[in-house]
């Protein structure tokens, strides 16, 4: 693939279905928020979009919105819509004409990018005055102290060792990442699901640090985790709330 900086370490292709089928969606609040700091509406680039959430969710805004990815699995996941075209390219080379684009959004992906590189071709696709927004969702919280206790072990302590070094930038907000923008204040806002207990696992499999301890160990962290949540959990149907904290950067070129 042409215009990457490093070779691409696609640390989602192996889940890709599980990704795009068991991630949680954006709240309606981020995206009228989003809009609400542009002026003109006509083309979003959504980059590093994975299977396209943020994508479509900018859709019904937008008159087009450009949808980017470097892996080539994302992308086949991706989520279809009228308005929305999927390409599968790096974030520093997106190909869009220069001046054109009102919002660039990055959702959980700022982390893997060449940021310098990147942060050019921001400058470069944005309109005067428009708007770059990368948020990061960090690690949930699930309802019932004995449950989220499970959850937090097995984060932290059973795969954590198998999470990409990248991934200290999503706990800790972007807040150590550079952002060379005129900053804009943004809201505080959280993710919420109401799943079940299948619902959770199957996150749970969408997690890059799961298939590396699957690849590593050639055992399924998850399946032993389902033994341990069931009885914790009661009827596994029984929908639980899960939160997310959601940290949010935004600026103006």
């Amino acid at each position: 693939m042409s215009g990457l900086p490093t070779p691409f370490n696609d640390h989602f292709g192996a889940v890709a279905a599980a990704y795009a089928d068991c991630r949680p969606g954006y709240p309606p609040e981020l995206f009228s928020w989003l809009v609400g700091q542009v002026q003109t509406h006509g083309q979003a680039w959504d980059c590093g979009t994975g299977s396209g959430q943020a994508a479509v969710g900018l859709a019904d805004y937008f008159v087009s919105v450009f949808a980017t990815d470097a892996s080539t699995a994302q992308i086949a996941h991706a989520v279809p819509h009228a308005r929305v075209r999927y390409a599968v390219a790096p974030a520093e080379a997106s190909g869009l004409p220069a001046g054109s684009v009102d919002l660039l959004t990055v959702a959980q992906a700022l982390h893997w990018f060449d940021l310098p590189a990147f942060f050019a071709e921001a400058r470069r696709v944005l309109k005067p005055g428009g708007l770059i927004a990368a948020w990061t969702y960090g690690v949930l919280h699930v309802e019932g102290e004995a449950v989220d206790a499970r959850v937090q072990r097995f984060y932290a302590a059973e795969v954590g060792p198998y999470w990409p070094p990248e991934r200290r930038h999503v706990e800790s907000g972007y807040r150590d990442l550079p952002f060379p923008f005129d900053p804009v204040q943004a809201p505080t806002l959280a993710l919420r699901a109401d799943w079940s207990l299948p619902q959770l696992l199957g996150y749970f499999r969408s997690w890059s640090a799961t298939a590396r301890y699957q690849e590593a160990t050639g055992q399924d962290p998850v399946a032993t985790l389902a033994e341990t949540l069931m009885p914790l959990w009661g009827d596994p149907d029984t929908p639980r709330t899960i939160r997310w904290p959601l940290a949010l950067r935004a600026g103006r070129v």
